[in-house]
Parts: C-alpha cells; sequence; structure tokens
C-alpha cells in the first residue's frame, strides 16, 4: 500500500482543492480526493463552500463565524456545485448562505457572516498546559502502531502535520475510557499562500479533524476497530483573532454530552504563543451497536 501525498505536495494539492471554479457570478464548481470509501470527507465540503462564500464578499471583510450542516454524503468521484445567497450586505457585516449539490440534490448547507475589522473588548481562555510540537511524533511514524482496520488513511493525502498530546482513539481503546480534553497540534505540512480567506478555509478543513475522537475516548471506542458509525451533522466556527494554517496550532477539544444516537464535541484553537484564534462546536451521529460501549 502506498503512502499518500504529504508535505509542500499535499498542501499544494490542498490549495488546489480549494480553489473552485466559477461557474457565474454566484455558482462554484469543486472537485473532491478521491478516497476508498466514496464519501467526500466533510473538512473538504465546508471549507469549500467557505470559499465560495468568500469570494462574494470584499476583500475587507473577513469571515468570523459559521454554521452548517452536513445533509447526505458527498460522493467523491463527482464533482459538487455550490450556490451562493447574497443575503446582507450592511456597514460593517456581510452574510452569506450556501448550499452544495450533487446530482440535484443538497448534501450541504452553510450560513456564514463576514465583518470588517473592529475594535471592541478583548478576553479568552487560558491555553493548556501541553508539550510543544517539537517534543511530539509526527502522524506517520505512529503508522507502525496504526491496526489494519484503519490502515486506509496510509492512502489519503496528508496536507495537515498531526501532533498528538493525548492517545489517538485507537490506542487509547486498549486503556479503557477516559475522561478530559483531547488535545492534537496541527498545522498545514507545507507554506500557504498569504491570502487571509485561504487559512481560514484550511483551519475549516482541518477542524473536521479528530473532534469527534473527543466523544469515542470518553467511552474507550475507536472507528474502524469497535462496531460504530460516526458521522458529522452540523458544524459550527468563531474565527476570534487572526491566526496562520500554517503554523502550529493546538487544537483542545472536549465532549460534553452524547446521548440519542448523537455526540456533542466542542473545541478550541490556540496558537503557539496562547493566543486564543477559533471556538468550534459540532454535534456527530454515534451509532453504536449495543454491547459495544465501554
Amino acid at each position: 500500500m502506498t503512502d499518500g501525498l504529504q508535505g509542500q505536495a499535499a498542501v499544494d494539492s490542498l490549495v488546489t482543492l480549494l480553489d473552485l471554479e466559477r461557474i457565474e457570478r454566484d455558482i462554484f464548481r469543486g472537485q473532491s480526493v478521491r478516497t476508498r470509501w466514496m464519501r467526500v470527507f466533510g473538512g473538504q465540503v465546508a471549507g469549500q463552500a467557505l470559499v465560495a462564500a468568500g469570494r462574494t464578499v470584499d476583500p475587507d471583510r473577513h469571515v468570523h463565524s459559521l454554521h452548517s450542516y452536513f445533509i447526505r454524503a458527498g460522493d467523491s468521484a463527482k464533482p459538487i456545485v455550490y450556490e451562493v445567497d447574497r443575503v446582507r450586505d450592511g456597514r460593517s457585516f456581510s452574510v452569506r448562505r450556501v448550499i452544495a449539490k450533487q446530482d440535484g440534490h443538497v448534501i450541504f448547507s452553510l450560513s456564514a457572516s463576514f465583518q470588517l475589522v473592529q475594535d471592541g473588548i478583548d478576553h479568552q481562555s487560558t491555553m493548556p498546559e501541553v508539550p510543544t510540537p517539537d517534543a511530539l511524533p509526527p502522524l506517520l511514524n505512529r503508522f507502525g502502531d496504526w491496526p489494519e482496520a484503519v490502515d486506509q488513511w496510509r492512502e489519503m493525502p496528508k496536507p495537515i502535520d498531526l501532533r498528538w498530546v493525548d492517545d489517538p482513539t485507537w490506542v487509547q481503546r486498549a486503556k479503557g475510557p477516559r475522561d478530559g480534553d483531547s488535545r492534537v497540534w496541527m498545522r498545514a505540512d507545507g507554506e500557504l499562500p498569504d491570502d487571509p480567506l485561504l487559512h481560514v478555509c484550511v483551519l475549516t478543513y482541518a477542524s473536521d479533524m479528530t473532534l469527534l475522537d473527543s466523544v469515542m475516548a470518553r467511552h474507550g471506542l475507536a472507528v474502524g476497530l469497535d462496531d460504530v458509525s460516526l458521522a458529522s451533522l452540523d458544524h459550527a466556527m468563531w474565527f476570534e483573532r487572526p491566526f496562520r494554517a500554517d503554523r502550529w496550532l493546538l487544537y483542545s477539544t472536549h465532549s460534553p454530552s452524547a446521548s440519542g444516537g448523537r455526540g456533542l464535541a466542542s473545541g478550541r484553537f490556540f496558537a503557539e504563543d496562547g493566543v486564543q484564534v477559533a471556538s468550534v462546536v459540532q454535534e456527530g451521529m454515534v451509532r453504536v451497536r449495543p454491547g459495544t460501549a465501554g
């Protein structure tokens, strides 16, 4: 089995993936990374939808929040069409709504708000005390420990460098459930252009990685090893301060609740200097065969 693209080549491929084709004034088309299981990665469609929204807004207005729903599984073998609705352009804020379609069916919807840079009150959470990313092994160095059931990730492009502070789910599973945060350092594994919208869209792409792991870890479960079905249902982000997605960011996530076949996870992104740059909340479908949960 051959490893997928990695490093700068994978980052360049991600930049190309996010560079949508403009069909009409407010209609765009995006391609997908082909996957063995054929489903489009949720972070990809969210990132592409945000690109579509951002390209209809004046560049001096920066996205500060998005709210989205995953409606149907996307087919990675087919293009995705993004239709943008220019809901409002006010003096300080612009709002956009984006619908993603395949074969005439809506697979994803997103609303995003953009704002002129303004001054105001300022406070944030304290960054957890964790090892530096340079003190942790890269994702690829962990492949020898990956069970065959999740080894399919070898084939995926790897534009995001991941450094786990806490054990990944397939390691945690052998130790049993754990409470508390799941924390991962991440960054684009190469240099990105300076376009601020691109950095926000890359972070949106990356934010769907490891987030629901915080749900799995609380029950000692791992996708691919246990009889668990996992899928993103909705995803919300708030972009609080400037950042670069090709510099290390700590993704600290926690699951406060799971019930009714769903799990809730929240996360915060911190730069290495402790500045909180973004917050995330996601609910996912979590279907577990009876007798599987820890």
